[in-house]
């Protein structure tokens, strides 16, 4: 099964470590620490050229991929629902 996470990127759902919101995530220190060396080492893909609002932490053959993207972590967690995923 496969997690739509906005415009035509989709991931396979057993590769999904967690789904966050940015605005309750981010005042963590540890967290913007993570996101900003996931984007220094080219981990990170942008969904769109919209505002993120939530991001999505996979991990696959050993590889930590972070997904940012327009979509709310609501949003992403009633898609995961919705695919029998939670």
């Amino acid at each position: 099964m496969y997690l739509h996470l906005g415009q035509d990127s989709v991931v396979r759902e057993r590769t999904v470590i967690g789904i966050f919101d940015l605005d309750n995530t981010t005042s963590s220190k540890i967290t913007r620490d993570f996101l900003n060396r996931a984007q220094r080492e080219g981990r990170v893909t942008y969904v769109s050229e919209e505002l993120p609002k939530a991001f999505v932490v996979t991990e696959d053959r050993g590889k930590t991929g972070v997904w940012l993207t327009q979509l709310g972590s609501q949003t992403l967690f009633r898609r995961a629902a919705d695919e029998d995923f939670i």
